[in-house]
Parts: structure tokens; sequence; C-alpha cells
């Protein structure tokens, strides 16, 4: 159990760091295979290890229980997905299930809840009833599902009738959340009939897309890339008794990032090039930076060297887009991010928020439509607001772990997805 200040100042780190570190599972599979192992526990039960204890995990469990799925701890980082003996896809045939600010539940559920039979309403916080979900909605009632938007503005709460997916044809729009098309990959196979989706326009973050392939592949759901942009989905079933979980990338990005900008060297277990998640190539974007990168069997290091501004599309890996924005600060001369126009919908608008705080911390920011180039100035301590999202508490805290003074409004936010963040960082003092 984790407890928070209302702020906590950031302590500079006095030299540079050597040392190895660990982090939590991927929050990303985490969730994934929560609703794979789920969908699959009417044939068989199945063991998660290395999962992710955060809030947007608990609210997936949560979300599930209230379902009638039986998940049970196991230790501290393993969930046992119990057999569904209700003889229904979706053991409760009606559900108002909240999921506070988690994209992925509330993306993946309606989804799931769409290849089942009952009425079920999604609602989170007032923030989550801001970000777009109408283009899932659109791509559902293509296979028969009345699925719609509560306040009729695309965004949740969701409310839905649905007696099962018809299968057959369905385009989807996913460019503003590849979350969409992933939740409609998953439910997939339970469709009446082999469901063929075909893109409908630009696709953001392609590696998350990957990810769900390949994990659908690895539970034994059929599912082939049968040209660009087309995916062809058959009836199928799992029956996959255990699945591990990698360690979390985009967490991993925060320790990746603390050697390029105090010097030292930081290597993260279990880390390697060949993972499922995308957010691993933000060591390539360091490199680009001038840092060396490093891979061994014990994970990946990073060892700072002087910095130079770069010009980078973070499209794919734009969960890490503000830490390489906090980088950017030390570097010699400017870096431009661009290509992530959809991380504006997120937990908080990123583009902005990141550009406002790093102005008050002395940096000159231009913003633009789709990214930022952030030109590194003399930075100085303030308050900085995290806008409850996690990744700009933990991104502004790097620069506090050299600049005197930086105080970070709210940390316990990190909770979402790391919840034990500012300890894991405070044991690199010892």
């Amino acid at each position: 159990m984790h407890t928070y200040p209302p702020t906590l100042e950031i302590e500079p780190l006095s030299e540079p760091v050597d040392a190895v570190v660990s982090v939590p599972g991927s929050k990303s599979i985490t969730n994934r295979a929560l609703v794979l192992a789920s969908l699959g526990s009417r044939w068989t039960p199945c063991q998660l290890t290395g999962v992710l204890q955060s809030e947007d995990t608990e609210v997936m469990v949560n979300c599930l229980t209230k379902l009638g799925f039986g998940i049970a701890w196991i230790g501290d980082t393993a969930l046992l997905v119990g057999t569904n003996n209700s003889g229904r896809l979706i053991p409760a045939p009606s559900a108002d299930l909240y999921v506070a600010n988690s994209g992925t539940t509330i993306r993946f559920l309606t989804g799931m809840l769409a290849a089942g039979q009952g009425t079920y309403r999604l609602s989170g916080v007032p923030r989550m009833h801001e970000r777009p979900i109408q283009d899932l909605l659109d791509a559902l009632r293509q296979l028969g599902v009345n699925a719609i938007s509560e306040a009729g503005n695309g965004c949740p709460p969701v409310r839905m009738e649905t007696t099962g997916l018809r299968g057959g044809i369905v385009r989807i729009r996913a460019g503003i959340s590849s979350q969409y098309l992933s939740a409609l990959m998953m439910a997939a196979p339970f469709a009446d009939s082999p469901v063929h989706i075909a893109l409908d326009g630009p696709v953001v973050s392609e590696p998350y897309i990957q990810m769900t392939e390949f994990m659908m592949a690895e539970f034994d759901y059929f599912i082939d890339r049968t040209a660009p942009g087309i995916f062809t989905i058959g009836k199928s079933i799992s029956l996959r008794s255990e699945y591990a979980i990698e360690p979390d990338a985009s967490a991993a990005s925060y320790f990746f990032a603390i050697p390029a900008i105090l010097g030292g060297r930081i290597t993260v277990r279990g880390m390697k090039h060949t993972m499922l998640q995308g957010d691993v190539l933000f060591v390539d974007a360091l490199a680009r930076m001038g840092c060396v990168v490093t891979e061994s069997a014990e994970g990946i290091a990073v060892e700072g060297r002087p910095l130079c501004g770069i010009d980078i599309d973070m499209n794919a890996i734009s969960d890490t887009m503000m830490t390489l924005a906090a980088v950017a600060c030390f570097a010699e001369g400017p870096t431009t991010i661009r290509n992530v126009a959809h991380v504006r919908h997120k937990e908080t608008d990123r583009i902005a928020a990141m550009a406002t705080e790093l102005r008050k911390l002395g940096a000159t920011v231009d913003e633009f439509d789709d990214g930022l180039t952030i030109t590194p100035e003399p930075l100085q301590g303030t308050m900085v607001e995290t806008y409850r999202d996690h990744r700009m508490a933990m991104s502004l805290s790097l620069i506090g772990l050299r600049v005197p003074g930086v105080v970070v409004n709210d940390p316990g936010c990190v909770a979402k997805t790391y919840p034990g963040f500012w300890e894991d960082v405070e044991a690199l003092r010892k």
C-alpha cells in the first residue's frame, strides 16, 4: 500500500548513477492478457505471471470480477483467471462498470462485451468522458451491436445492447487510438462467423497493434494479416494455461533517461530489443542524442554522454514522448518531436501540458498541432502540475534530479501505472 504527499520536492542526485534496476510488469500486456484469458476461461483457466499491480490494472480486474469472472491473486505478481462455468461468454447478462480513467480498460471491455449477450454501461472520471471512443462504437455497430455514446458526443459513458457479433466485413478508423482496433481484434474470435477487419485511414501506435496480434496468436486465437491494413480473424478458442508478462518498457524509459540527463549508467533488468512493446525503442532515440546503449543477458543499459538535439517522429512510441521532452532540456540544440497529435486525447492534452510546464521551468517550447520543439535554456526550479497524468509526473520529476527546487504537484497520480515509482527513484541514492 502506497501513500503519497500532496506535493513532492525532487531532491537532485549529487553524482552520476551506476545502478541495475527492475520495473513492474507491462500495463499494456497485463490488460490484454486479462481480456484474452477471461474470454478463454470457458475452456481453461489461465495463470498470468509478472502482472502489474496499479490503478489501471486493478480497474480492469474489478470490472472483470463484476462481470462474473473468477480472478484470484497468487502471491504478489500472479493472477489466476479461473474457469468460467456460467455457460456464457460473459457470465453477467448486465453490468454498470466504472473504469476510472483507464483507456485500455474501457476500450478493451467495450469490444469484449460486444461479443457477449446482454446490456452494459461503462463510465469513468470526467476526463474519461472527454476521451473519444466513437470509432470503436461505429465498428461494433457494423457487426450488429447497439453501442452508443450516452451523451451523443462520441465519448463515454457507453451504453450497449448486444446479442453477439455477427461477423463479416468491418471497417474501423484507428487514427486517434490503436486501442480501438486492438479491442475489436480480441473480441472477433467469438463472432458468429469470421471477421474481416479493414483499416480506414492512418493508424497510430502500430507497435501496439503488433502486440495484440502476437498475443492473440500466443493465446491460440486465429488471426492473419492477409494484406496491409487487412486482418482476418476466425472463430477460435484459447487453451492457454499460463502466460508471462514482460517488464514495462514505458516505465523503463524514465530510468533510461536518468543517465542521459545526469551521466552514469543504468541497466533495466529483463529489457531487450525483441520485446513485444515498441516503447523499448526509446533507447534508440537516446542513442541518436548521443548516449551509449548496450544489451546483455541482464537487460538493456544506457550510459550518458553529451546530448545533441534531434528531430524525431515518435508516433510509434508516443507514451515516451514526454520522457524525451524532459531529456531534450539538457541537449545541445533544439529537439523536435513530431507525429504525436493523438496524445492530446490521453489522460490530458499531453502536448499542451508538456509545453506549459517546460516553459515554467525555463525552456523555450514551440507547440504545433502534432508535436513540439524544445530549445534548451537555463532551467530553474518551480512547482509543476501533473494534470492527474502519471506520465507528466514521472517525466517532469526527471528534471528535478538535476535542477534544484522542482516540486511535483499531486505525485500520487503515478499510482495509475507505477505505484512504487518514487521509492524506486529514491533507491538510486543508496
